[in-house]
């Protein structure tokens, strides 16, 4: 069984934000210095550093990430991007930028590949000399790469994958923070609201062959009651594959009833388009990584109805609330495409990037960034449900630990996501 260091119980591991311990700097890029601690603010005037940093010049603060923006997967999860580059573009015009420095932001394409990961990154470290890596994305793509980062002592922040080994081993891997919540817990989540609302009912999981689907499978086990539900079905596809129905159709000739997709949007819309093909009435939950609107595009919004899945923040087209309405401001004037939940995930990124940033003005080094990001307590994105809070420390490096239920539903034929019941806090998880 899992356990949480947290909470001595079983989410020793989660991996929602892994916050970094004191390690020591390269000796040739950075000094060793006393954190000051300092309240988070923009800071547009240029102290003078107590440490010296790769990425730091008197202008810029240069800051990378790896991101798949072609191929198969570059449409799905371009908006993250478009709402993290939006929201840099409007700290430097409108906050004239942080610490008296202008964002210089860097992503390179690695289609949600590994190895185009490993090359995407030795660029950025080694040529673009970027001070931290920010929002890499991709369980797989950043699996080949941030061993290295831990190794070279780079500040790995906001690590857009919520696979549960990111904080199984902080004392190994100290510079790695993730942003979103651990994969293992959201599957333990759902396998509990199973066998709450749904016993009886024959279970099977769709899933991609890798940590991030593994986390969820597993999840999902320590989430449901054995003597409610049983899994008649497990179904894994590769993430290069094309075509999974023959998987979606082995779930329905098993005989299940309910099913999880660990899969990411692409994947998801076969498996409820294929659900929909074969008249197959099932109740479908999926990852939160599908948790945009875009999937209404690639899927029909018939198909999607009735699916239920995980998010922490506003919804989009939450447009009364000053913060959503501010977000489209941002991306109307700032961004490359429109406003969504996944570009609401970017922002937060840049945010908490800015925030952290902020607190580091005196002392601009990786180091000092990482003991900055320690201080976060109680922090609360104006982006994030209420409840939803963020708390840190040199021991503690668990971040978002609570989420809600969304559901897809059809509004004049068209389709959309809402929230229903509480705010499910992962604390109270056991």
């Amino acid at each position: 069984m899992r356990k949480l260091a947290k909470f001595s119980l079983i989410f020793l591991s989660l991996a929602a934000l892994l916050l970094v311990l004191a390690v020591a700097c390269e000796d040739e890029e950075e000094e060793e210095v006393t954190p000051t601690g300092s309240p988070a603010a923009t800071v547009t005037e240029s102290p003078t550093p107590t440490g010296v940093s790769t990425g730091i010049t008197d202008e810029k603060i240069i800051l990378g990430s790896h991101f798949a923006q072609s191929g198969t997967y570059g449409a799905a999860f371009a908006p993250v991007l478009a709402g993290l580059e939006a929201y840099f573009r409007y700290v430097n015009a409108e906050e004239g930028g942080v610490c008296g420095r202008e964002i210089d932001f860097r992503a390179e394409d690695d289609q949600y590949d590994p190895a185009r990961a490993v090359e995407a990154v030795r660029k950025l470290v080694e040529e673009d000399e970027v001070f931290a890596i920010v929002a890499g994305l991709g369980t797989a793509a950043h699996s080949a790469v941030w061993e290295d980062l831990n190794e070279k002592g780079i500040p790995d922040l906001w690590i857009m994958t919520g696979a549960h080994k990111w904080a199984a081993d902080v004392e190994a891997h100290p510079w790695s923070v993730a942003i979103l919540p651990d994969y293992f817990v959201a599957g333990s989540i759902t396998g509990k609201y199973i066998s709450e609302n749904l016993p009886g009912k024959n279970v099977g999981v769709l899933y991609q062959n890798d940590d991030f689907g593994q986390d969820h499978v597993d999840g999902l086990k320590h989430g449901l009651d054995p003597t409610k539900n049983e899994v008649v079905s497990e179904q894994s596809y590769e993430s290069t594959a094309v075509d999974i129905r023959s998987q979606v159709n082995n779930l329905k000739n098993a005989g299940a009833e309910v099913v999880l997709g660990a899969c990411i949007p692409g994947h998801c819309a076969q498996l409820v388009k294929t659900k929909q093909q074969l008249d197959w009435d099932v109740q479908v939950f999926m990852s939160y990584v599908n948790s945009d609107a875009a999937m209404f595009a690639y899927a029909p919004p018939t198909a999607m109805e009735g699916v239920i899945t995980l998010q922490a923040n506003k919804m989009y087209d939450w447009t009364d609330d000053p913060a959503v309405a501010e977000h489209h401001r941002i991306m109307s004037e700032y961004g490359d495409l429109p406003p969504g939940n996944y570009t609401i995930v970017g922002q937060v990124a840049g945010e908490l990037t800015i925030d952290a940033l902020s607190r580091t003005c005196d002392n601009l080094t990786r180091q000092g960034l990482l003991d900055a990001v320690h201080d976060f307590e109680n922090y609360q994105s104006e982006l994030s449900l209420p409840g939803v809070t963020l708390d840190l420390s040199p021991t503690d490096h668990l971040g978002f630990e609570a989420m809600r239920m969304l559901q897809a539903t059809l509004v004049d034929g068209k389709g959309k996501w809402e929230y229903f019941g509480d705010v499910i806090s992962f604390e109270q998880e056991e």
